[in-house]
């Protein structure tokens, strides 16, 4: 049986979007191996197919030469015969061919298919097809039918040790088994991201609402500060019941808390991938992004979309200065639609 490894993609939502090959690898070829960065390794340890995690901490952007030569002198031991690689840059096939795997696949890529055995053509910038069908079909490569292997929709498992650990932050609330999860942060950029005081309402209405229940705020430390804004809009008697966890909660601990939520809302994020693999009610806020192509892949996921003519830019930063995409997806329309989801969920 021919020793698998995939290089992983970098991006959180990304890494979960790939599941479904991870998944179609597994059935075929036995336990794979996924190389990873530390912030999206957490991800592939809570696929279902149990794949073994080597972690590569390397800076973005830059090439580390040496450091890639280490650990693909290492891999070089492990005798792998295949890899597939899910990122298009020309860096992330440089571990494979230093450690001489006879056959590599992938997408064409950065000017590297000389060192593919062989790849699939690039996908056109506009219209591009969703992530998860983009990864599953490099699959294609090696003649694999899919149909009969996989389902197209991710799925991720928390281990119970990590749970405990996860239910332990939230002694601090009043309502520690009922919570409802907010995820304001948005890696890619601020194009991205529902306005604080969108969230901060959605928080209070979620609270007025329902009263014997909680507000978890989730993401990275880079999120802490908007999330802090969050709180302080929050009417004082409120905030007892809102807690910020971003920068508290590691990403393995969110995977684990994310099922246990009531609900979830949240950007174009990582975060809400992860949401949709465990099947939670939840609320999606497109603007700069394309709900085509990354859309969370749950029956009970809301999205929020206006579609306005200048979207989807894929920008970084609003280019016209107004953000209209996301300020104009009113609070009100976020809590009528999450609690649809809800009650989608609930009667079935």
């Amino acid at each position: 049986m021919p020793q698998t490894l995939v290089i992983a993609p970098n991006w959180i939502g990304d890494a979960v979007m790939s599941e479904p090959l991870i998944s179609c690898l597994n059935k075929v070829f036995g336990r794979i191996t996924i190389l990873a960065t530390p912030w999206v390794a957490p991800v592939y340890r809570a696929m279902q197919s149990k794949p073994d995690v080597i972690e590569a901490d390397f800076s973005h952007g830059k090439i580390e030469l040496a450091k890639r030569m280490k650990l693909a002198h290492i891999i070089k031991d492990q005798q792998f015969d295949q890899a597939f690689v899910l990122p298009n840059s020309w860096k992330s096939t440089l571990i494979p061919v230093l450690a001489k795997i006879p056959q590599i696949y992938g997408y064409q890529g950065e000017l590297r298919s000389v060192f593919l055995a062989k790849y699939l053509p690039n996908p056109p910038k506009k219209n591009r097809p969703p992530m998860v069908d983009h990864y599953l079909h490099l699959a294609r490569l090696i003649n694999l039918q899919l149909d009969t292997l996989i389902n197209p929709r991710p799925k991720l498992c928390a281990e119970a040790f990590i749970q405990n650990q996860a239910v332990d932050l939230l002694q601090a609330l009043p309502h520690p088994d009922k919570f409802y999860i907010l995820a304001p942060g948005a890696e890619f950029g601020p194009a991205k991201q529902w306005p604080a005081g969108h969230f901060a309402a959605l928080s209070k209405k979620l609270l007025k609402y329902d009263p014997c229940s909680s507000i978890l705020l989730l993401g990275s430390s880079k999120d802490r500060v908007i999330c802090d804004e969050i709180l302080q809009m929050i009417e004082v008697n409120l905030r007892p019941s809102v807690l910020n966890l971003c920068g508290l909660a590691s990403l393995d601990q969110s995977i684990a808390l994310i099922p246990k939520a009531k609900g979830l809302a949240s950007n174009d994020s990582g975060l809400m991938h992860i949401a949709a693999a465990f099947g939670i009610p939840q609320i999606a806020f497109y603007g700069s992004s394309d709900p085509k192509h990354t859309p969370p892949l749950s029956p009970f996921a809301g999205i929020l979309f206006l579609g306005l003519d200048c979207s989807p830019c894929h920008q970084r930063k609003c280019p016209l200065g107004h953000l209209n995409c996301l300020n104009q997806i009113t609070p009100q329309s976020a809590f009528d639609e999450l609690n649809r989801c809800i009650t989608l969920r609930n009667i079935n």
